[in-house]
């Protein structure tokens, strides 16, 4: 008997060092795969347009040219790059903010309070979730254009505010993470719902809010499709249509050659994005509880 139940225990311990291996060669596959066009992106937004186009794509040329294409970037055509900067910073700060905030407030009312059709206004966001956001633009613009609101920010604003995976992310989120009992006490104690929820609820629900504010900012920042159906003029192109532009001026015959703007562009567009993530993954980590604690 005890021959018996040693086996299995060494068979384990034999398996556990090729499963490690395998998950680690996944994940060197994966890092790899996420890595290589980033250094791809920086290694060429160090070179010069003509060095650009006849040197390996993979390293340096010789010419540390990264601060003077991020110059060349900011200054081309009467600072437009910094004008689609803003643009996009507007869209995602009203746009994304505005997502989340509504998130939050119709998640949390709709785990924790119960009223008729709740089961309705469930499979509605689930269907909506399921629904892709391409097949609602051309409604959406026949719509916008018919109300005089095409080529404004407001086009890209208002359906930016609309989050069906963001509110189901909420929704389930809220109902695990607050729990009755908690609500239960603080309305016994004479907390308004108000008071209940911005000082008690909230700082529970930060992991969640932090996690759908970036799903919807990666989503607003990164958005092209919407835009490129609404806007017409330049000065209103958020980052990812305006670097498309350029990338069209310099592909087109007898267009002045500006690829090199193109990649220190689109460098300069993901590192805000870099930054929030980097700033925003401890609060994934923090809040749990920071709201049961009576002070």
């Amino acid at each position: 008997m005890l021959r018996t139940a040693r086996l299995p225990r060494r068979r384990k311990a034999h398996g556990r060092p090729r499963r490690s291996v395998l998950l680690t060669a996944l994940t060197s596959l994966v890092v790899i795969y996420t890595l290589v066009p980033l250094a791809w992106l920086f290694i060429n937004a160090c070179k010069t347009q003509p060095r650009l186009l006849s040197s390996f794509g993979l390293w340096f040329s010789g010419d540390f040219a990264l601060w003077d294409n991020i110059t060349e970037t900011f200054t081309y055509n009467d600072h437009i790059f910094v004008r689609w900067l803003l643009n996009t910073l507007l869209y995602v700060v009203v746009g994304a903010g505005g997502a989340t905030f509504l998130a939050v407030l119709g998640g949390y009312g709709l785990a924790k309070f119960n009223f008729t059709g709740k089961r309705a206004v469930f499979a509605l966001i689930i269907g909506a979730v399921a629904v892709p956001g391409a097949a609602l633009a051309v409604p959406t613009f026949l719509m916008f254009s018919k109300m005089g609101l095409t080529d404004t920010p407001w086009a890209v604003i208002i359906p930016s505010l609309i989050s069906p995976f963001g509110l189901y992310l909420m929704w389930v989120f809220a109902s695990e993470a607050i729990p009755d009992e908690l609500l239960e006490a603080a309305r016994v104690d004479g907390s308004g719902e108000l008071r209940t929820f911005f000082r008690i609820s909230l700082p529970l629900l930060a992991p969640g809010i932090v996690t759908v504010l970036l799903f919807t900012m990666v989503a607003t920042w990164n958005n092209y499709f919407l835009p490129l159906i609404m806007i017409k003029n330049p000065d209103w192109y958020p980052l990812t249509l305006g670097i498309n532009s350029w990338n069209a001026q310099a592909r087109t015959v007898g267009g002045e050659p500006v690829f090199n703007l193109v990649i220190t562009g689109s460098l300069l567009t993901i590192v805000p994005l870099i930054v929030a993530f980097l700033l925003l993954q401890r609060y994934w980590q923090s809040g749990l509880s920071a709201g049961s604690v009576k002070e």
